[in-house]
């Protein structure tokens, strides 16, 4: 996900619909990567690097972005700093779509619900951000959780925290750069196309790879991975636009809770008392943040 700063324009409906329409494909997205569960994660990935490329960059140009993304492409300070953010997001994409294939989907929903307090925590520690009273509650009752599972149920939840750190650290760097989030995008889709084009060469040719040896199903599934990248990404670009960061926020939780409420039921992973116990503290610390995220939002704009 990659989340500009909203800036409000007309028909907050429509920009809620946009909003939720965008994190409801994300939250529903297990259901397509378990569908692809025969396929090695990482070929998943260069496919999902390929054709999101091919996908965006019509996108691009369809949304007269293309002087943008040519002058991004000649600053060498934009381009640094995109190789670091795509090498960030495909090892979040990678991970995740490992999670959801190895039954670990409610680890992958955890990590999604942490990446909010895992933000206020990079703020503070790169750019010197001062926690409120609420925040620091919030990330106190947010490590306890954490340190619920890791020592009740006897699992340290790397996955949740390697999902929320990389998305974050992503973020962090992300709002360095001076571009756009679908040229962003775009630019470093094309950074990873070039080696992943390659290497889903290199498996065709040596015939140990999945596309055009597994069925026309599953081809187009690989093939629709460019599609279900960007559709969300756009549909997320029109209702930022319209509708207020605090409402964007509250949105945001419609992703991680589809994946919550799919892998309890669709995928039957096992709930156990501890990690509702932890689920319970970090829903908990998303109501705190979210309470000061809105009052904060308020009193700015009585100002």
């Amino acid at each position: 996900m990659d989340a500009p700063e909203p800036k409000m324009d007309s028909n907050p409906i429509a920009g809620a619909i946009y909003a939720f329409s965008a994190f409801l494909i994300w939250g529903l997205s297990p259901i397509y990567w378990r569908a692809l569960n025969g396929v090695d994660a990482f070929e998943i990935i260069l496919h999902r690097i390929v054709w999101s490329f091919v996908t965006l960059l019509p996108l691009v140009v369809l949304g007269r972005q293309w002087a943008a993304f040519l002058n991004a492409c000649k600053r060498p300070k934009t381009m640094a700093l995109l190789v670091a953010t795509s090498l960030l997001v495909s090892t979040n994409w990678l991970l995740y779509i490992w999670a959801v294939n190895n039954g670990r989907v409610l680890q992958a929903s955890l990590g999604y619900y942490i990446n909010p307090l895992v933000n206020i925590v990079l703020g503070v520690l790169f750019l010197r951000e001062r926690l409120h009273r609420p925040q620091i509650i919030a990330v106190t009752l947010a490590a306890f959780g954490v340190l619920n599972l890791t020592f009740r149920y006897g699992v340290f939840p790397w996955v949740s925290l390697a999902l929320a750190f990389s998305f974050g650290i992503y973020g962090l760097v992300r709002k360095t750069a001076d571009v756009g989030p679908l040229v962003g995008l775009t630019i470093e889709t094309l950074l990873l196309a070039i080696p992943a084009g390659i290497w889903v060469l290199r498996l065709f040719r040596t015939q140990s790879g999945t596309f055009l040896h597994a069925g026309i199903s599953t081809d187009l599934l690989l093939i629709g991975t460019g599609i279900l990248t960007a559709t969300p990404l756009l549909l997320f670009n029109l209702g930022a636009k319209r509708i207020t960061l605090a409402s964007l926020g509250f949105i945001q939780y419609t992703a991680p809770t589809g994946m919550f409420l799919l892998g309890i039921t669709l995928f039957k992973e096992p709930f156990t008392a501890t990690q509702a116990l932890t689920f319970g503290l970090i829903w908990t610390a998303l109501a705190i943040y979210s309470w000061d995220a809105v009052k904060t939002y308020r009193e700015k704009a009585g100002r």
